[in-house]
């Protein structure tokens, strides 16, 4: 973990545009840290987008668009951590769609769930391979 989906409206972007900003993402889960140490360990760091076709926002205007982030992390980071994240991870968001934001319609939105251990299933050797390189 931690795993970040994005959900937004086909009107909003480009698939290269949401490409780069998963990219950006992943990047900035990797760069958080706290006491020097890394908070999310980068073979478990997931970015996907799902790109929705239909839906309807607000008064059903064609131009309006939409943005959600789902962001799901493990227990035992501290409120510091999870706030520092949340701030960087949306900041990069608006960046992204700052032109969007200007010209039309635009609802942006993050949220971070934390869950425990119990309860999740994993099979996963990038862990181990990311150690080997």
């Amino acid at each position: 973990m931690p795993h970040l989906t994005l959900e937004y409206s086909a009107n909003l972007a480009a698939e290269e545009s949401i490409g780069q900003l998963c990219r950006a993402l992943a990047q900035c889960l990797d760069a958080q840290r706290e006491n020097e140490q890394r908070i999310y360990p980068l073979g478990g760091i997931r970015v996907r987008a799902l790109r929705c076709e239909q839906y309807c926002i607000a008064d059903g205007r064609a131009d309006a668009a939409f943005l959600h982030a789902n962001l799901k992390i493990g227990a035992g980071r501290s409120e510091a951590a999870k706030k520092a994240t949340g701030d960087a991870l949306f900041a990069l968001i608006k960046q992204h769609f700052a032109t969007e934001f200007e010209q039309h319609g635009l609802a942006l939105s993050l949220e971070i769930n934390e869950f425990s251990e119990a309860g999740t299933w994993k099979h996963n050797n990038l862990h181990a391979r990311l150690k080997a390189e």
